[in-house]
């Protein structure tokens, strides 16, 4: 079975057994960088690429603003501490159970 990626390039290509010669596509593929060295595209040469892009996509997150985080900060330990009591209470009222019905004397 084909992933949707796969099925979206056989869409883009002609149904001709040769393939239409697009000088704009071919330019637009990366080229493999030789193992273990930068590859040189518009950074220093002791910026590797993926720092570069890392930088890139790191711009381009919406980071929450301080108030944001406070008050998910404050709703995660609030959700903790009801979740971490009731199973408590779950776990109380389990082993009153086994104590008072299995472990009988």
């Amino acid at each position: 079975m084909a992933n949707r990626a796969v099925r979206r390039q056989q869409l883009k290509e002609p149904k001709s057994g040769k393939r239409a010669s697009n000088p704009a596509r071919a330019m637009a593929t990366p080229r493999a960088a030789p193992s273990g060295r930068a590859v040189q595209t518009g950074g220093a040469w002791y910026k590797p690429r993926w720092i570069m892009d890392i930088i890139s996509e790191l711009s381009k997150v919406v980071w929450p603003s301080r108030s944001d985080v406070w008050h998910l900060t404050v709703v995660v330990v609030i959700v903790t501490i009801i979740i971490g009591a009731a199973l408590g209470g779950i776990d109380i009222a389990f082993g009153q159970l086994i104590d008072n019905t299995l472990l009988r004397h």
